[in-house]
Formats: C-alpha cells, sequence, structure tokens
C-alpha cells in the first residue's frame, strides 16, 4: 500500500487514497465532517466518566480522530489516555502534506499531528497534562488486550469489502471483552453483517444517522 494518493474531500479537508484497495481513509464527502460526527459526536460527546477515559482506536491512520479527541479533551478539561492501532503507520512526509491544520481551528495542528506519527511504537507518550498516546503496532487478530479497560472504542479500519478479515464476530468479541461495562464502540459502517456480528458478541446495537453522504452508522454499547 504504498501509492497514497492526497485527495480533497467534499468538506474541503483532505483524506488519503490508496489505488490497491481502491479506498479512502475517510469519507470522499467528508473527512473532517466524517470524523467529527461520528467518533467525536456520537462516541466521545457519548461517554460520561468522572474518571480518566480510556479510548482504544482499531485504525489510527491519518491521526485525525485522535487529533480531534486530543483538542476536544483540552477544551473540556478531560484525562484521556489513547492507544491507537496500526499495523501499517504512514510516513510523516505524506502525512505532513494534510492540510488538516488549516482546517482545524487550533494553533498546534501541525505540531500535534507530527508528535502523534513520529512517536515510537510500544510506549506511552504525555501530550499533555490531559493526554496521554500509545501507538501499537499490531493488527487487531494480533493485539492482546486488557479485559474491562476502555470507555471508548473508534472502529475506524477500512471497510468489510477491503479487509473482511477485521470485520467478524471474533474481533468483535474481542473488543466487548476489552471493555467497560457501559463503553461505546463507533463505526461509520452500517452493513447488515457487522451489526449482526456485534449484536452476536453480545453488545446494543443502534442504527443511528450518518455524517453527509452516508445514510446510518452504528453505535454498539456493552451493556
Amino acid at each position: 500500500m504504498s501509492n497514497k494518493k492526497i485527495h480533497k474531500t467534499g468538506d474541503g479537508s483532505h483524506t488519503l487514497f490508496v489505488p490497491e484497495l481502491n479506498e479512502f481513509y475517510h469519507s470522499a464527502k467528508g473527512a473532517y465532517s466524517e470524523s467529527m460526527h461520528v467518533f467525536i459526536g456520537l462516541g466521545f460527546n457519548s461517554v460520561s466518566s468522572t474518571g480518566d477515559i480510556h479510548i482504544f482506536e482499531v485504525g489510527l491512520g491519518t491521526g485525525l480522530n485522535c487529533l480531534l479527541t486530543f483538542i476536544e479533551a483540552e477544551k473540556r478539561n478531560l484525562r484521556v489516555i489513547y492507544q491507537g492501532l496500526e499495523p501499517f503507520p504512514l510516513d510523516w512526509d505524506l502525512v505532513s502534506n494534510l492540510n488538516y491544520s488549516s482546517i482545524l481551528d487550533y494553533p498546534e495542528t501541525d505540531i500535534l499531528l507530527k508528535k502523534i506519527h513520529q512517536f515510537d511504537t510500544g510506549r506511552w507518550y504525555d501530550v499533555s497534562k490531559h493526554f496521554s498516546l500509545k501507538k501499537v503496532k499490531e493488527k487487531i487478530e494480533d493485539a492482546e488486550l486488557e479485559p474491562c479497560k476502555y470507555n471508548l472504542v473508534y472502529y475506524d479500519a477500512f471497510g468489510p469489502k477491503a479487509q473482511p478479515e477485521i470485520w467478524n464476530q471474533e474481533n468483535f468479541e474481542k473488543m466487548f471483552h476489552c471493555m467497560k461495562e457501559g463503553g461505546v464502540l463507533v463505526t461509520y459502517c452500517a452493513k447488515g453483517q457487522v451489526r449482526r456480528d456485534m449484536q452476536s458478541a453480545g453488545f446494543r446495537v443502534e442504527r443511528l444517522p450518518g455524517p453527509p453522504g452516508k445514510r446510518e452508522v452504528l453505535r454498539a454499547v456493552k451493556l
């Protein structure tokens, strides 16, 4: 997956296109809009916790979800412990050309994005007093996750057509096992089989209105 191309999406924000998979890293209708709607709006904003908020992301990718979560945590004075899974990290030379700094109303966007991508994998970093980050260079199938740890999961891998091995009941059972009671999993994907696999794994799943260009997305809760 070396021939990635920068693509300007419908809301003006950039994403990456992978010709070999015929897949975008974010919605072509709007990368920023999708991340804000699905992962921040329906995910981060739905979590209630009096202590640290533990987040696990499947598919760190460009780092956009991580970046937006950092900004929200700073605004709301929330403490976030963020673990991002990415078996195929992107080169900073490519990511540095994404236009997030002109899209986001935050003065240190480029500095933060560079930290996200240039931190070593496998160790924790305190990005600020509100935000700690650890990147893991593993596939979800191989990851060993601590039980009952996460308040929130961002499930943001490439779609089931491109990577069907990620979107199965076994991996959703792994997510269920690693999440706290009341924990929330959000994803842009709303395929019927994915929803049924989540339900079989033990989640209560709801269909919710999607971002521009997408009718529905899924949010799953561990009861």
